[in-house]
């Protein structure tokens, strides 16, 4: 049985300001890794949110048939999210519980589909705290950034 795996990050210089996001899928069975996949990406004008919310997306869309999957985020802004918050929101007409427009529902959405394709469990580790594959995937991330930076 093979387990597939994203790991996921988003970095931002300044927020707003130039920013990437990086993903490291990995399938594995047991403790071996069967395959790897880098992706990143970024953009000029982005807040972090939106760069760890465009990680997940992409993990999940780069995923060419119905999978089950373990997304893993250091951002409880998207595990919380997805997880929760987004069942009121879509319910509420995308308004928050203050009654404003959710920010970054287009991306919300975005994810709430590319996550209705598969089987996904949400995972939260803690952010630059040795985790190697969330390390790899801020390096991937800050990667992404790059080509924005002036």
């Amino acid at each position: 049985m093979t387990d597939l795996f994203a790991y996921t990050d988003g970095a931002c210089s300044g927020n707003p300001g130039p920013g990437g996001w990086g993903v490291l899928l990995r399938a594995m069975n047991g403790d071996e890794i069967v395959k790897e996949r880098e992706l990143k990406g970024g953009e000029a004008q982005t807040t972090n949110n939106r760069m760890e919310l465009l990680a997940a997306i992409n993990a999940l869309e780069a995923l060419e048939r119905p999978t089950q999957i373990t997304v893993v985020t250091d951002s409880n802004y998207v595990k919380n999210g997805i997880t929760g918050w987004i069942f009121g929101w879509k319910k509420n007409g995308w308004k928050n519980a203050a009654k404003k427009p959710v920010a970054n529902a287009e991306l919300w959405q975005r994810l709430d589909a590319a996550q209705a394709r598969h089987k996904v469990t949400w995972k939260w580790v803690k952010g630059h705290a040795g985790h190697a594959e969330n390390e790899r995937a801020d390096e991937l991330a800050r990667a992404g950034m790059k080509p924005f930076k002036s």
